[in-house]
């Protein structure tokens, strides 16, 4: 962050509905730039004051938003990053970004999900590739769309420095949007990144037409598998009875614009998930979450059997209905204690 005699120059990577709204949202406090990778989208940014694409044409943004395709022009006038990229191009945008980000920037991700070959989290990437960049996570129950239309909504934003990130809370915050402040950088990470896998399991139980009992035992018997994986990889419990856990797996689970339960869904209607896949112009990231919380389970010696099904279901030719006859196969016990479903 730099002085506080001027505003700090915001910077957005990536084209996403959920990096546009970040910094439509950013725009409004201070001066923000975005870079997006299609000249037709900056135009529209640029231009027309919408990303139609990703929004559609009834958002309108931030007058003040800026956007660029010059990645080299983004990342030598930032004062703060912010990283709304996919995590499976994460690790390479930021290896480009290290050739010309001057030093001690923070970089704030609002990817909810995990490396594949890695298993790391997004903030490890970044401790990685930018040594000396302070490194955090703006996460919460945020469907883009509504967040974009108005809709009161509340995020959290982690970082290791309390001071720090009370100052970049400011950045992000409006009168509809609550924005909290934690160091549970882990926690929340981790949070973002299991939510979307249980929201693809719920998504499969729509389909099945599992009824609002069989749902609501599913997600919080979630919250349970979240809180204790999350705990073991060094995170609060308390982190996950909250926006970036709790929060978030609700409007995940719940939602007709969450991406997870879409595909979830279209899982549990038969469809492969290289079919889905393909048909949807966003990423999904449990899809991907999923195999990596099982190595993390067997990491740390966890009983996870709804993560478990839904690995089954993605990655090992299982079917949704043999996932929840696996579920309802599992002995319950001790409700906090116990391993099983």
């Amino acid at each position: 962050m730099t002085s506080s005699q001027r505003q700090p120059r915001i910077v957005v990577l990536g084209g996403g509905s959920w990096g546009t709204t970040v910094a439509s949202i950013c725009a409004r406090r201070g001066p923000t730039l975005q870079w997006v990778r299609s000249e037709e989208t900056a135009n529209d940014i640029n231009e027309n004051h919408r990303n139609s694409k990703y929004l559609g044409n009834e958002v309108e943004l931030a007058l003040t938003l800026q956007a660029t395709t010059d990645f080299s022009e983004a990342a030598e006038c930032a004062d703060v990053i912010v990283m709304g990229v996919p995590s499976h191009g994460f690790r390479a945008v930021l290896t480009e970004l290290a050739k010309e980000l001057r030093p001690w920037v923070p970089v704030v991700s609002l990817v909810k999900g995990l490396e594949q070959g890695t298993n790391y989290r997004m903030s490890e990437i970044v401790d990685e590739v930018l040594p000396g960049h302070p490194a955090g996570i703006l996460a919460g129950p945020n469907i883009a769309r509504e967040v974009a239309d108005g809709y009161a909504a509340a995020a959290v934003l982690a970082m290791p420095d309390q001071h720090l990130a009370a100052r970049l809370a400011e950045l992000f915050r409006t009168r509809r949007f609550r924005t909290y402040t934690t160091d549970d950088v882990v926690g929340v990470e981790m949070a973002g990144a299991l939510k979307n896998v249980y929201a693809i399991a719920v998504g499969m139980g729509y389909s099945l037409g599992i009824g609002e009992n069989t749902r609501a035992m599913v997600m919080s018997r979630a919250i349970r598998e979240m809180s204790k994986m999350g705990e073991a990889a060094g995170g609060h419990r308390d982190t996950f009875a909250g926006l970036a856990g709790m929060g978030d797996l609700i409007v995940t689970c719940t939602s007709q614009r969450s991406r997870n339960r879409h595909v979830g869904e279209q899982l549990g209607s038969g469809k492969s998930i290289d079919e889905i896949i393909a048909s949807m112009n966003q990423v999904a990231e449990g899809v991907k979450a999923a195999s990596v919380i099982m190595e993390f389970a067997e990491k740390y010696g966890l009983s996870m059997p709804i993560a478990r099904e839904v690995d089954g279901v993605i990655s090992h030719g299982a079917t949704p209905e043999g996932a929840y006859r696996g579920l309802a196969a599992e002995k319950p016990g001790h409700e906090v204690h116990g391993s099983g479903f």
